[in-house]
């Protein structure tokens, strides 16, 4: 309800100006004790780990771990922060996310703006939650991607003891290059290091952090069948389906739906509820998903368990239709 009234005032305002004053709010209203949505327990063992329920959120909303507590209380079963890199960087020139309503979506070229891997550790340090906390990890824009896994490692090591598990971001549309780490022997190279380090870290800390992939939408079946092959011979903790599109299905013609960046929200839906069930029919359970991309309702939740996905997550969703989709999500999942 109170978002519902909220909403107008946050429509009238540029879409990143209202992205920084919503969390400003949240956390806010977090610290007076005046924002808690409570949540029944749907409790779902997944990679290992206890979630409280099967409905978190995806990264990109907190992209520095500044606002954990605050979107605890919002009753997420789990929390994806990130994507962050080893240095701070500005991200693509303003403007650079932009809301088309009709469509129930949003285009961004963020470009991986972030704080830096050090400064999202000092957060999460800071941070009360006990929870589940992912960290979402990808490469500098001044990075070569020849030299990306460089960067994957600096962050896996730098945040290995403070999450609950790691997503390896190798599909965000905004980061030059960034994609052709989906295929060949680029993917090969950086599952296979990562893997290797991932094993000495749990071994140096004597405890276990899952390693995740994130893909994309705009894969062939051939692509998909390679990346399957490869998240099965490293043995790799979970994959998360999927990031945002660069298709513009479901946008033509509408304010600001030819630019560029990343398509999410409701157009996403499909493309990536596909792509899910793709990836389901080839891992056969061997390696669980977390399906994302377009979930506005309950119902769309359930879709995406239908189509493989053990766990959801939501973002784009949430900004249309407030935090209450949430509580609707987790109600309608089995």
């Amino acid at each position: 309800m109170m978002y519902s009234l909220a909403r107008p005032l946050l429509f009238s305002l540029a879409p990143e100006r209202a992205h920084e004053l919503t969390l400003s709010l949240l956390k806010s209203a977090h610290k007076v004790g005046a924002m808690r949505q409570k949540i029944a327990p749907k409790p779902v063992t997944c990679m290992g780990i206890q979630f409280p329920n099967p409905v978190g959120l995806a990264a990109g909303l907190d992209k520095n771990g500044a606002y954990i507590d605050a979107l605890a209380a919002l009753g997420f079963g789990f929390i994806e922060i990130g994507t962050i890199t080893p240095k701070p960087q500005a991200g693509n020139p303003k403007p650079r996310l932009f809301r088309i309503p009709e469509a129930k979506a949003i285009i961004n070229r963020m470009g991986f703006n972030n704080d830096g891997v050090d400064q999202l550790v000092e957060n999460v340090k800071a941070a009360k939650f006990k929870g589940v906390l992912g960290i979402n990890i990808g490469k500098n824009a001044t990075t070569p991607v020849e030299d990306a896994v460089s960067d994957y490692l600096i962050c896996l090591e730098k945040v290995y003891a403070y999450a609950s598990y790691i997503t390896v971001n190798i599909s965000s549309p905004n980061t030059q290059n960034l994609r052709s780490l989906q295929s060949g022997h680029a993917l090969t190279e950086l599952l296979e290091t990562l893997k290797k380090r991932q094993l000495e870290l749990a071994e140096e800390y004597q405890h276990y952090v899952p390693l995740v992939l994130k893909v994309a939408p705009d894969l062939e079946q051939s692509d998909i069948q390679f990346i399957a092959s490869q998240l099965l011979e490293f043995k790799i903790d979970g994959l998360i389906v999927t990031n945002t599109t660069l298709s513009r299905e479901g946008v033509e013609g509408l304010a600001f739906g030819d630019e560029a960046g990343g398509l999410s929200g409701a157009p996403v839906f499909e493309k990536s509820t596909a792509c899910l069930a793709a990836f389901s029919k080839l891992l056969k359970d061997e390696i669980p998903l977390i399906g994302v991309g377009g979930i506005l309702s309950g119902d769309q939740a359930v879709a995406k368990q239908q189509a493989g996905a053990s766990l959801v997550q939501i973002y784009s969703g949430m900004i249309y239709t407030g935090p209450t989709l949430i509580k609707d999500c987790v109600d309608a999942m089995i």
